[in-house]
């Protein structure tokens, strides 16, 4: 009775002819019923049936089980004269594991099933694979793992199914290693396209391209959309930016289309390499197929143009379809904050209302770009009063940078403090920042006791050390930091090399300041730059040793070019007081450097320190008359955790009336202690 109206005709004589039914014939109408959703009529002929086998019970529990009707299943199942077999159990098993809600029953049944071993009922391959899955669905690994110790001891490892539901329940927990670990010690191929695919994002995720590249060769007719796409991010995730382009253009060629997925990650990669012109095209290819409408390819346009510095692009993008889109509007923050516009910036940072921590770290790291740490330790204040939350390293990491550029020791010191009492991380990059704070706000003794704390050293925290102790005028520890260091195995780069040099230039140490200087070229292959360059000129000009810059400027490449050279060298030539080199040097700075108002004035500043008025004057002339570019100078006191800033003929400061008449008080009482 394979058709509905058949089994109607055989049951309706039956009833007829007053026929009592055989219980095959009541099983299969039963199974009929069930099958075509007439769980009524189903029932009804169960009940209607004089004797019942295991296939009767079992064809109506899973009737039910089928049409999510716990309720009834479970009543029948436990009702008193039930027959029950390991089908009835796995029926009732697999139901439970798909349901919502009823995974705590599925493992009840499941230890009620190991506890019937000595009545007939154990488990087989389908009851570890249905818990296997249950165990994917709750992400329980542990849970997980004890099955597979079970499967292991039973010897229901190694089947094709059994091997795909172990690969499929790892790779759900984001157990990787074990992923790999379950299919190398497999010597079965893959029952399905799911499999494989799991397999591809285990070995991509540990960072086996190799391997994730072999798996996608074989068993080619399982590839589909999800296999490229799972090998082409594998790429991209991995480093291999460009392969992952390759791939995409083959994924086309081998007659699949990209998806909005496949799209998405390309337009990942086209940010992560920032090149426009990718960007570009696959945002005509989105204009042309219509799906612009997705939110992550959407605001994937706007992080494109965001990366690569186009933010007129980045906001046109973002007004036609990334409007009231989350992650568009977070790429627009980090654009902007990357490009120091920080109004435009925390003007859609404030409209936000959830702000997670890519955001505020965004936003730290664009105020300290434009160098305004004044608004770093305020928004600091606002990211502690409103999320309510421990603060998380990278984000300690940005306010004491904050602080070292402010020498405010004493908000430092808080983050210190609230790091220890919270029991933050402290990683390497934390200690290297806590190092650098201290020795920037002059206290190069707790540099040393955080450095001397940290068992785990890096390059980048050496530096650190070394600068502070070489800016305080501690160059024998200095020194001794860096032969610490290059013991350990550590290999030095251009800033330790910047702040060796400086340490000797500050105490005019002309032989060490040579050696370092040779060392770094002949034995750590590391070129000179500008820096290097300026201390070693600033060096021999504070010793009275100008043949030696005018040596080391002939051996320097395009120094003609280069005004901090040539300004370092001009300082060399005034403190040396050779006035024909400073007139030379002179015009070809100003040639060079003209808009820079800075140059005009240390100019005419050096020619009144040596009585040259006449100089001075047609120095100060030229300036008259340019548009010239200059910082203004300013000073800052950090009182009662608030910053005071000042600025030449200042009159915005809040006190200023105060302070005008003490400075006004103080002027006057020196000129009368001189007169």
């Amino acid at each position: 009775m394979n058709c509905l109206k058949d089994g109607f005709l055989h049951h309706t004589r039956s009833i007829k002819a007053g026929l009592t039914l055989t219980t095959i014939s009541s099983n299969q109408l039963v199974d009929l019923y069930s099958r075509n959703g007439l769980l009524q009529e189903a029932r009804k002929v169960f009940d209607e049936m004089p004797e019942r086998n295991v296939y009767s019970w079992n064809a109506m529990i899973s009737a039910y089980v089928k049409f999510n009707n716990f309720k009834e299943a479970r009543k029948l199942f436990r009702t008193a004269n039930s027959e029950r077999d390991l089908v009835t159990y796995n029926t009732l098993l697999s139901g439970f594991a798909k349901a919502d809600g009823c995974e705590s029953e599925a493992i009840e049944m499941f230890g009620e099933m190991q506890r019937k071993k000595e009545d007939g009922i154990w488990f087989d391959d389908f009851t570890l694979t249905t818990m296997l899955k249950l165990s994917a669905k709750l992400t329980n690994a542990f849970y997980g793992e004890q099955l597979h110790g079970v499967m292991v001891k039973t010897g229901n490892d190694a089947s094709k199914f059994a091997v795909s539901s172990l690969i499929h329940m790892y790779s759900k927990c984001g157990k990787s290693k074990e992923v790999c670990n379950v299919f190398n010690g497999s010597c079965v191929g893959f029952i399905d396209g799911v499999a494989k695919n799991a397999m591809l994002a285990a070995y991509c995720r540990v960072g086996d391209i190799e391997r994730a590249l072999s798996i996608f060769l074989s068993n080619p007719e399982l590839n589909g959309t999800v296999s490229w796409n799972t090998l082409i991010s594998g790429y991209a995730q991995n480093g291999f930016e460009e392969e992952a382009l390759k791939m995409a253009v083959r994924m086309e060629e081998s007659g699949l289309k990209w998806d909005e997925h496949t799209t998405a990650i390309v337009l990942n990669v086209a940010s992560s390499l920032k090149s426009l012109k990718i960007g570009k095209e696959v945002h005509g290819r989105v204009l042309k197929n219509g799906s612009y409408s997705n939110k992550f390819i959407s605001s994937g346009i706007v992080d494109v143009y965001c990366k690569c510095g186009d933010m007129k692009y980045a906001e046109s993008v973002h007004l036609l379809y990334g409007f009231g889109n989350l992650y568009s509007t977070s790429s627009m923050i980090v654009g902007y904050s990357s490009q120091g516009k920080m109004v435009e910036a925390k003007r859609l940072f404030d409209s936000l209302s959830d702000k997670n921590l890519v955001l505020w770290t965004a936003m730290f790291l664009g105020y300290l770009k434009v160098c305004q740490p004044d608004s770093v330790l305020e928004l600091a204040r606002e990211f502690i009063a409103k999320e309510n939350k421990i603060l998380d390293s990278s984000v300690m990491v940005s306010i004491l940078a904050a602080c070292s550029l402010q020498a405010s020791i004493e908000p430092g010191k808080e983050i210190h403090g609230h790091s220890l009492r919270t029991g933050v991380l402290i990683d390497k990059k934390l200690v290297t920042a806590f190092v650098d704070m201290y020795s920037k706000c002059g206290n190069v003794e707790y540099a040393a006791k955080v450095f001397d704390s940290s068992l785990e050293r890096d390059t980048v925290m050496y530096n650190a050390m070394i600068s502070g102790c070489a800016h305080h005028g501690h160059d024998a520890k200095s020194f001794l930091l860096f032969e610490d260091m290059t013991e350990a195995g550590l290999k030095p780069d251009e800033v330790t090399f910047i702040a060796l040099l400086s340490a000797c230039r500050h105490r005019g140490l002309v032989l060490e300041g040579e050696k370092y200087f040779k060392s770094m070229t002949e034995i750590y292959n590391i070129s000179p730059e500008v820096c290097h360059y300026t201390c070693m000129i600033d060096l021999y000009g504070k010793t009275n040793r100008l043949d030696k810059a005018i040596e080391l400027m002939k051996g320097i490449d395009q120094v003609e070019e280069d005004a901090v050279i040539l300004g370092a060298f001009l300082n060399a030539c005034n403190l040396n007081k050779n006035t024909e080199l400073v007139k030379e040097v002179e015009e070809k700075l100003l040639d060079i450097d003209g808009s820079n108002g800075s140059r005009y004035i240390h100019l005419a500043n050096s020619y009144a320190s040596s009585g040259r008025w006449d100089e001075m004057r047609q120095i100060r002339n030229r300036m008259r008359g340019k548009e010239l570019g200059k910082f203004n100078g300013c000073s800052w006191a950090y009182i009662d955790n608030q910053l005071h800033i000042f600025r030449s003929s200042d009159t915005s400061h809040f006190k200023t009336e105060g302070i005008y008449s003490m400075l006004h008080s103080v002027t006057k009482d020196l000129t009368e202690t001189i007169a």
